[in-house]
């Protein structure tokens, strides 16, 4: 219990802020990593395909050796932040009222101390889990993972030999619905990664002229339209179970599973768990980066844009269509980033297990299947034959919202919850 919160202390405290640029380094929290995993008798690796940008993978011996193996990775790379917006300093590790304060604190350096600790209890006191767990913590995830998990993947799959599972950030936490029900989602899917970059082009001239082709309008009124475009519902599995999951505890009677199901009017049935579902009933596409020009009395004769689209499975067609038709003529677009979308079974013992670890240790949450509205490492691992499942067990009290502690400012943990997390790791593992 002491150890996993000196761990996420300590690795928040290591600045491996990701800006996207290339500048990020991961290695002094992998050699943190790394020298915990070899105190508890691994054998870690640490490789990298650029210097600095290292990840960690150890393997950790079953009990059984028929058994498939399991992967259970976190990443070490976080987003920036900006020390002036905090309560606390981003990258103090800071332990006040009961809270462990820092960038990574749920995103995700939590759950990698969770994993340290685990493993290191399994040493001290001779416990062994049925399956061989490779442990891997990867550099990268906040950008492409081009230095991470996909290198992992292309170049080490001999590490991961016999995984056919694996075990990742985003599920197993609280969500408070507002009505006293505690609700705990496990994601089994993911939207697809689709950032895309829109290059206007025009006639470069004096900003004093009348220009009908000029690049920034022509930019502005192709973001305008993707920003304003209501995309139609495309219900995935995963979703039509969570949907359905949800239906249940609020007493909704429609079908999600029946065509000319209303999705929109079903989520206003289920107030603020909502949230849970939205984000994924829809592909969507959200402008957030402008650039254009150098001086105020020049019109330039370029302008482009990035958009963050996400695609849910089978709906990478769609959204390729669409983006034609909303940038027009004027506006050329290509894909900056691209990862596939993922759906994981839920009739399987591994989704079982995870239900029953929780259950175990908070027996008044109600466990709900989920899907992404992002993308995590799961997606590389995928091209290995490994089948990802979002699961960082978290029991959050009211007021600690998980959704908007990702990215935000006064990142923050309960001690309370890290200490239940470790515990449902340790019964997850030893008993899948």
């Amino acid at each position: 219990m002491d150890e996993v919160v000196r761990f996420t202390s300590d690795l928040i405290r290591i600045d491996t802020s990701n800006r996207g640029d290339g500048e990020c380094r991961e290695r002094p929290a992998a050699e943190y990593a790394a020298a915990l995993l070899a105190e508890a008798g691994l054998e870690p690796a640490l490789l990298e395909r650029t210097p600095g940008r290292t990840n960690v993978v150890a393997r950790c011996p079953g009990s059984d050796p028929a058994a498939p193996a399991l992967l259970l990775h976190g990443h070490l790379d976080v987003v920036p932040a900006q020390p002036g917006e905090w309560s606390v300093h981003p990258f103090s590790g800071e332990i006040r009222d009961g809270l462990v304060w820092g960038r990574g604190a749920v995103d995700m350096k939590d759950m990698d101390a969770m994993i340290l600790a685990t493993v290191r209890y399994w040493a001290r006191t001779g416990l062994r889990p049925r399956r061989d767990i490779v442990v891997a913590f990867t550099a990268d995830e906040e950008a492409s993972a081009a230095d991470g998990a996909a290198f992992l993947a292309d170049r080490h799959a001999a590490l991961f030999e016999g995984c056919t599972e694996g075990i990742g950030e985003c599920g197993g936490y609280t969500f408070h619905d507002g009505r006293g029900t505690r609700i705990y989602p496990i994601a089994a899917g993911e939207r697809g990664t689709a950032w895309i970059r829109l290059t206007a082009r025009g006639r470069a001239g004096h900003g004093s002229k009348i220009n009908h082709t000029n690049a920034v309008t022509r930019l502005a009124a192709a973001i305008a339209r993707i920003g304003d475009h209501r995309w139609p519902v495309r219900l995935t599995p995963t979703v039509q179970a969570s949907l359905a999951a949800l239906g249940r505890l609020y007493g909704l009677t429609a079908d999600p599973y029946a065509p000319g199901f209303d999705v929109d009017a079903y989520l206003d049935g289920l107030g603020p768990a909502a949230a849970l579902v939205a984000p994924t009933v829809r592909n969507s596409a959200n402008p957030t980066v402008l650039k254009a020009g150098y001086k105020v009395n020049v019109i330039p004769g370029e302008a482009t844009a990035l958009v963050d689209g996400r695609c849910l499975p089978g709906g990478e067609d769609e959204f390729r269509e669409t983006l034609d038709r909303l940038t027009g003529p004027d506006v050329d677009w290509e894909f900056e980033h691209r990862e596939i979308p993922l759906e994981s079974p839920l009739a399987t013992p591994t989704w079982d297990r995870m239900c029953a670890s929780l259950a175990e240790f908070a027996p008044e949450g109600r466990i709900v299947p989920f899907s992404m509205s992002g993308g995590t490492d799961a997606k590389h691992f995928s091209r290995l034959g490994v089948t990802g499942y979002g699961f960082t067990p978290l029991r959050l009290p009211e007021g600690i919202d998980y959704g908007e502690m990702f990215h935000g400012v006064d990142e923050r943990v309960p001690v309370d919850a890290l200490h239940f997390g470790v515990r449902v790791l340790d019964r997850f593992l030893r008993t899948v």
